[in-house]
């Protein structure tokens, strides 16, 4: 058996599954953040620019930081680092959590509970960027050239599990209190960073028969073209994220009624399209792509293009059931888009280097959520609408893009 067929720190299929229930968990708290925090720290009186502010300026960190604890994990080890980083993800998001509250219940105002809230999210983006390259990094060198791609996919699947797992489980808990979600998310951050503690081996040198792919580099021409149309689709993403839960608290106008509370209707509201969207993403994802592996050249201008329709119709149609539905028609397009254009990438390269490839093109999705709330929040404060007709028009833009450029290119390196 040559060295490409031996993985270069094996692992069991149970501590893979274990690396994969750390991203479901990870998934989870990013999207709550949106469902939760974003109409939240609204009523607890600061402006949108503000609170994208926090959220971003906490981007901003943790996309720097994502590369040093990468370099971090090979020299320490991949299992400390994913450990730290998931019990950080829940002690970072507790003292968030304190300080929202804190902030709602009127105990910090103004200035002063936008610098709390802005340094307790700081440390989130400084000590929890660790989990996905150590995650990654542990995967590649638990598998093959041969079985990577199914390694690193599984990584990328456990993701979306986590992003559908995440709004769920708002709606269910903001029945409870409207601050119960996060909860649920710190719950299950560190109930995973104790199981990963005992799942996972010991730290293990490398052989010294075997060497570890050389990363990528940004400006790569292979890779560029892609890094920046995932880029650009996830600052339109970040636009939406970033002011759903506004838009549902200002379209419906909830009141406080004796079964819940304006707060808790607004969580639960935002939950449950953020779950049409991600339930449409999992049954896309198991019932076809996977199953049918479908060109990503001739799918991803069609992913696109119901991205489009998707923001249009969430924003013409009033009733709620009829916004479901076009969150329902986005997530059948993110479905189609994401998996292609990250294919269409890791595709790009020589089949030694897709890993390489795959960690590089993981960067897009935190860059453009620096840019994608800021933008969000002030178009948003022009007009309430403007983030969907902004997001729709960028994605019609990459759809002619994919239709007119990328389907001409060939399928691999």
């Amino acid at each position: 058996m040559t060295d490409s067929e031996t993985p270069l720190l094996p692992l069991s299929r149970f501590q893979q599954l274990m690396i994969a229930l750390a991203m479901v968990s990870m998934g989870a708290g990013m999207t709550i953040n949106f469902v939760v925090v974003a109409p939240l720290a609204r009523e607890a009186g600061l402006a949108e620019l503000e609170i994208a502010g926090i959220l971003t300026f906490s981007s901003v960190m943790y996309t720097v930081f994502t590369p040093i604890w990468g370099r971090l994990a090979d020299r320490i080890g991949r299992k400390r680092v994913m450990v730290f980083a998931l019990s950080a993800m829940g002690l970072t998001n507790m003292a968030f959590l304190f300080a929202l509250d804190a902030a709602l219940a009127g105990l910090v105002t103004g200035l002063g509970a936008f610098f709390l809230l802005a340094f307790a999210r700081l440390w989130f983006g400084l000590l929890a960027p660790g989990l996905q390259p150590a995650a990654m990094a542990a995967m590649t060198d638990a598998t093959t050239p041969a079985t990577r791609a199914a390694g690193l996919g599984m990584l990328g699947a456990s993701m979306s599990l986590g992003s559908i797992l995440g709004p769920a489980g708002a709606a269910l808990l903001a029945r409870i209190d409207a601050l119960a979600p996060l909860w649920g998310t710190i719950v299950f951050n560190l109930a995973v960073a104790a199981i990963l503690a005992f799942a996972l081996p010991p730290t293990r040198p490398l052989p010294h028969a075997h060497t570890r792919p050389a990363p990528l580099a940004m400006h790569d021409r292979r890779v560029l073209p892609h890094l920046v149309f995932l880029f650009v689709y996830f600052v339109a993403v970040g636009m939406i994220q970033q002011t759903i839960g506004w838009f549902v608290a200002d379209r419906f106008a909830f009141t406080d009624t004796a079964a819940r509370t304006a707060k808790q209707a607004v969580v639960l509201h935002t939950g449950i399209l953020m779950a049409c969207t991600s339930l449409a993403i999992l049954i896309i994802q198991v019932g076809y792509i996977s199953a049918r592996r479908p060109d990503p050249r001739r799918i991803l201008p069609i992913g696109l293009a119901l991205l489009a329709a998707g923001y249009v119709g969430a924003d013409v149609f009033q009733s709620f059931p009829l916004m479901g539905l076009s969150f329902l028609i986005v997530g059948i397009g993110a479905a189609l888009a994401v998996p292609s254009a990250n294919a269409l990438g890791s595709l790009s390269v020589s089949r030694s280097e897709q890993a390489a490839a795959a960690s590089l093109l993981a960067s897009a999705p935190p860059a453009g959520f620096i840019v994608g709330p800021l933008l969000g929040s002030g178009l948003y404060m022009a007009n309430h609408r403007l983030p969907f007709f902004a997001s729709a028009a960028v994605f019609s833009v990459l759809s002619v893009y994919a239709l007119l450029v990328t389907s001409k290119r060939p399928l691999s390196a």
